[in-house]
C-alpha cells in the first residue's frame, strides 16, 4: 500500500486495488453469442445418452448406431432450422449452424453424418434447386426418409471443382440427362453415406448439351432401390473403409456408367436446359455462375470452424480442470505437493491455447453472423458474399489447425 500526500502535508494511505474478478455470467453470455438459447438446448441434447459414441463398437454396428441417431435428432427437431418455414424448418440459417456445431462434443461421427445429410446434400437440394424440387425432395430430406450424398469430390479432382471429369450430356429425345464417369480417376470419392446408407445423391458433373459444354452443374440421382438397398442400373460403388475416429460414418465412392436422369433433376436455379436443349442461365459469366454456385455450399465450412472451436473447448476444460486438481511434487511446501497449474511451464502449455480458443470463438461469432446476413438476404451483395468465402476459408483454416495441436497438447498434458 502506497503512502500518499495530501494538501495538509499530512500522509494518508492508498486505496487497496479491488482484486480482479471475472464476470463470469457476463463472459458466458457472450461465449454463447447471438444463437445463446439455440446453443444452449443443442448442448443439452448433446448430453444425452442416446447420442454419444460408445466406445468399442465395430465399424457395422457404429454404423448402425449414428443412422439411428439421426432419426432421434429429427424426432427432437434439431436439424432443420434451416429448412423452409413452409416445409417444418425457421429459415434461421445462424442458428442451424450454431446448434448443430455442438454435436461434435456426443459423437464427431454423428455430427458429420447428419453434415452430410442436411448440411451438404439437404443445403445442396435447397440452395441449388427451386421451389418444385423442394417441394418434391425437401420433406423427405428433412425426415430421413431419403438419406443422401453430396458427390463431388472425384479421386482425381479433389478441390479444384472446376475439373471435375463426370459428365450429364443432354439427350433431346428423350428429354433426359446421360451421366458418365468417363475413366476410374472420375469416381466419386470419399462421399460420405455412399458406402451404405444414401438412397439418392446431389451429383455435380460438367453439362454438356448441343455439343457445348456449360461446366459444373448439380444433378439430383438416385442411387439405390429403398427396399433392397441395391445400386440401380448403371450405377457402381465401393465402401471407403475404416475413417480414423470416426467410424460410424460410410464413406463411398460412387461411379456411373449410361445413366439416364430425368431433364427436371437439374437444379436449375442458376442454369437450365430446355427440353430442345437450349441452355440459359441467369448469370451470363460461366466463371461468375460456378463460384456463385459454389458459394451457396458454404455452410460446410462454417460449420466445421465452428465444430473446430468446441473441441478445443472440450479439450481445454478437460485438462485445465485435471491440472488444476493434479499435484505432484513439492517444490513449495514440506508438506502440501503442487498442483500442475500451478507450474509455469503448464500454464505456457495450456493458458496460450486457451486465448487463442477464445479468439477463435469469437471470430467464430462474427463469420456466423456474417453467413446468417447472407443466406438471410439482411446482406446478401456480391462483396458480402464473397466477405463471406473468404473468411470462412481463413478461419477454417486456422481453427482445424489450432484444435489438431490443442487436442494433442491437451492429450499430453493429462499424461
Amino acid at each position: 500500500m502506497t503512502a500518499l500526500s495530501s494538501p495538509t502535508g499530512t500522509r494518508k494511505q492508498a486505496p487497496s486495488a479491488k482484486p480482479a474478478r471475472v464476470d463470469v455470467p457476463a463472459l458466458e453470455q457472450a461465449l454463447l453469442g447471438k444463437w445463446a438459447d439455440v446453443r444452449r438446448q443443442a448442448r443439452e441434447l448433446a448430453s444425452r445418452p442416446e447420442v454419444h459414441k460408445v466406445e468399442g463398437l465395430g465399424s457395422a454396428e457404429h454404423r448402425r448406431r449414428a443412422f439411428g441417431q439421426m432419426t432421434y435428432l429429427v424426432e427432437n427437431k434439431a436439424v432443420h432450422r434451416a429448412f423452409p418455414t413452409r416445409l417444418g424448418g425457421s429459415d434461421d440459417h445462424g442458428g442451424n449452424v450454431a446448434g448443430f456445431q455442438e454435436l461434435v462434443t456426443a459423437d464427431p461421427s454423428l455430427q458429420i453424418k447428419a453434415g452430410v445429410q442436411w448440411g451438404l446434400f439437404g443445403s445442396a437440394v435447397m440452395h441449388l434447386g427451386t421451389e418444385t424440387h423442394h417441394d418434391k425432395w425437401l420433406p423427405g430430406i428433412m425426415s430421413l426418409e431419403i438419406p443422401g450424398c453430396f458427390a463431388m469430390t472425384e479421386t482425381g479432382h479433389g478441390s479444384d471443382v472446376a475439373s471435375i471429369a463426370t459428365t450429364a450430356t443432354y439427350d433431346a429425345a428423350t428429354e433426359e440427362f446421360v451421366l458418365n464417369t468417363p475413366f476410374r480417376a472420375a469416381w466419386k470419392d470419399y462421399i460420405g453415406n455412399a458406402a451404405v446408407d444414401g438412397l439418392a445423391a446431389v451429383v455435380f458433373a460438367q453439362l454438356v448439351t448441343k455439343g457445348v459444354n456449360h461446366g459444373v452443374h448439380a444433378f439430383y440421382v438416385e442411387l439405390r432401390d429403398p427396399v433392397t438397398k441395391a445400386f440401380l442400373p448403371g450405377i457402381g460403388g465401393e465402401d471407403d473403409g475404416l475413417k480414423g475416429g470416426l467410424n460410424g460414418i460410410d464413406n463411398g465412392r460412387l461411379h456411373f456408367t449410361a445413366v439416364r436422369v430425368p431433364r427436371r433433376n437439374l437444379l436449375n436455379r442458376y442454369g437450365d436446359v430446355e427440353p430442345d436443349g437450349s441452355y440459359s442461365s441467369p448469370i451470363a459469366s460461366p466463371g461468375r455462375r460456378f463460384f456463385t454456385m459454389l458459394g451457396t455450399l458454404v455452410q460446410g465450412r462454417v460449420s466445421l470452424d465452428g465444430a473446430a472451436v468446441a473441441a478445443s473447448k472440450v479439450a481445454l476444460k478437460i485438462a485445465i480442470q485435471y491440472a488444476s486438481e493434479r499435484r505432484q511434487f513439492n517444490a513449495a511446501s514440506d508438506t502440501d505437493e503442487e498442483v500442475l497449474l500451478d507450474y509455469q511451464r503448464h500454464q505456457r502449455r495450456l493458458l496460450p491455447r486457451l486465448a487463442t480458443t477464445y479468439a477463435a470463438n469469437f471470430a467464430h461469432e462474427q463469420l456466423l453472423e456474417k453467413f446468417d446476413d447472407v443466406f438471410s438476404g439482411a446482406h446478401d451483395t456480391d462483396a458480402d458474399r464473397q466477405d463471406l468465402e473468404t473468411l470462412a476459408a481463413a478461419l477454417k483454416s486456422l481453427s482445424t489447425w489450432h484444435a489438431l495441436d490443442t487436442l494433442h497438447e491437451c492429450l499430453e498434458d493429462c499424461g
